[in-house]
């Protein structure tokens, strides 16, 4: 199979004249989701009013969504359901990690972790008190510091900055063959490079949707428990959609079957709608060629950027094993130039202290584009056409 990433490319809806290298931050709306979101509000919302949830099948989207993810991320069928935000997600995952691998208490993670997670994981510690802890090394030492003592072992595997990826499998046969369970957090992965979690013996997996996957802003998390763990793991947010029988309305929790009981609240439907439809766009393509083309793509921007910018450094892994879909280049005055390249249309973002960050998909993103990036950000750099007032003035959003 050879995908035609033209015809992939016209599946998105790209303003003219922009190049897009920010789709490991906000995916791009792929043209089917404006119509199937107006179908779900006007046809769905505004004909059948409640009765949607059983006419529309509203009820059982995040279970049929979840299954379309499970393709993507190397998982069984029946281990993803979709639903709340990805902080949630960790939240539950982690809590239920905990609980199985007592009287273990400590969290192990590194330092180029989201911070939200590692904010997350020592709020979690500091609720359960008595000696429960986060630990963090640095990204290079995750693997010696795995020992008997820790008891989930919680990663995102790819970082957010520089797009240093982990090695999944070895991390976690050596986490299993201490006692530890894992957590892992897809955000950068999910849509972006091959995910093996049932092959490589996950334990849990969460993930955000609206990066790779195109949801759109706010869209939906996911969260995968592995099969043997499903009848054990108990959700520490214990929601009325993870009841057992939530319309029984009783006063009692009881877990719903396998990951059904990692449901919380009500499901956001628009946006699944929207992600339902973006998904379509995965019909028929491999994440073995995206990767390939992803590679081809990034090597592209590394070697035309470090022949015309000398003054950047690049902070992404050189070697293909080692990173995901996106490359970082640092500059002491990164937010500018990022600010620059966004004035003429090469649109990446900035993440601090001094990254100037690119994601790439070939899915919408080609050579030309490539190369016209690359041309602009040398000129740019050049000319220091960054050094103005206007490109300096922070933003909320960086």
């Amino acid at each position: 199979m050879t995908t035609d990433f033209n015809a992939t490319k016209a599946m998105f809806d790209l303003p003219d004249g922009v190049i897009y290298l920010d789709g490991n931050s906000l995916g791009p709306m792929p043209k089917a989701a404006a119509a199937r979101v107006a179908q779900t509000v006007t046809a769905e919302w505004g004909q059948m009013l409640i009765r949607g949830w059983n006419q529309a099948g509203w009820m059982e989207m995040p279970s049929r969504i979840g299954n379309r993810i499970a393709k993507l991320i190397g998982a069984e069928e029946g281990s993803v359901v979709m639903g709340d935000t990805l902080s949630i997600k960790v939240y539950q995952a982690l809590a239920s990690a905990l609980e199985m691998n007592k009287p273990r208490k400590v969290i192990l993670s590194d330092n180029g972790n989201f911070p939200s997670d590692l904010y997350i994981a020592d709020g979690l510690a500091r609720t359960l008190g008595e000696g429960y802890e986060l630990r963090t090394v640095a990204p290079e030492d995750v693997e010696a510091a795995i020992t008997d003592e820790l008891a989930v072992l919680m990663l995102t595997e790819v970082d957010y900055r520089t797009g240093r990826k982990h090695d999944m499998a070895r991390l976690i046969e050596k986490a299993h063959a201490h006692g530890v369970l894992v957590v892992w957090d897809l955000a950068h992965s999910a849509g972006a490079i091959p995910v093996e979690l049932a092959r490589d013996g996950a334990d849990f997996a969460v993930g955000c949707s609206y990066k790779y996957l195109n949801s759109g802003p706010g869209g939906p998390a996911f969260i995968y428990v592995a099969p043997r763990h499903q009848e054990r793991a108990r959700p520490a947010l214990s929601g009325w959609l993870g009841h057992e029988a939530p319309f029984a309305f009783d006063l009692d929790y009881r877990p719903g079957n396998g990951v059904e009981r990692m449901r919380v609240g009500t499901p956001p439907i628009l946006q699944l709608a929207a992600l339902d439809a973006a998904l379509d766009v995965w019909e028929g393509v491999t994440l073995q060629e995206i990767r390939a083309a992803a590679l081809a793509l990034q090597d592209r921007f590394i070697a035309g950027v470090e022949a015309a910018c000398p003054d950047l450094e690049l902070a992404t892994p050189r070697e293909h094993a080692n990173r995901g879909s996106q490359v970082s280049f640092r500059h002491a005055e990164g937010y500018a130039v990022m600010q620059a390249l966004i004035a003429e249309g090469v649109i990446g973002d900035f993440r601090a202290p001094d990254i100037l960050r690119f994601g790439f998909t070939p899915l919408y993103i080609g050579p030309d584009e490539v190369d016209r990036a690359v041309q602009i950000l040398a000129r740019i750099i050049e000319t220091k056409a960054w050094d103005r007032p206007e490109f300096k003035a922070r933003s909320r959003v960086t």
